[in-house]
């Protein structure tokens, strides 16, 4: 069973309700944090986690998680369904 940490996101005029990040997927690329590090860092288990999910925009957002090697972290829209990855 994957290894799921779920952030909500409730910024203003977004069209993205929840950050998904499967922990067990993650490798510590830090791709992510690269390209949004105001949302995302690693934890003491080299794992990605959100610190901020509302910080950044969603195009901003979309791009930094599509940068992920493993596709470890998951937009799901404001009615839940998944908008990345497909």
């Amino acid at each position: 069973m994957a290894n799921l940490k779920e952030y909500p996101r409730t910024k203003e005029g977004s069209n993205i309700g929840k950050i998904v990040v499967d922990r067990d997927l993650c490798i510590a690329a830090s791709s992510c944090i690269a390209i949004a590090s105001e949302t995302f860092e690693l934890d003491g288990e080299s794992k990605v986690i959100v610190k901020d999910a509302n910080i950044i925009d969603d195009d901003t957002l979309m791009m930094s998680v599509e940068a992920c090697p493993t596709k470890a972290i998951f937009l799901f829209d404001k009615n839940g369904t998944q908008v990345f990855p497909k």
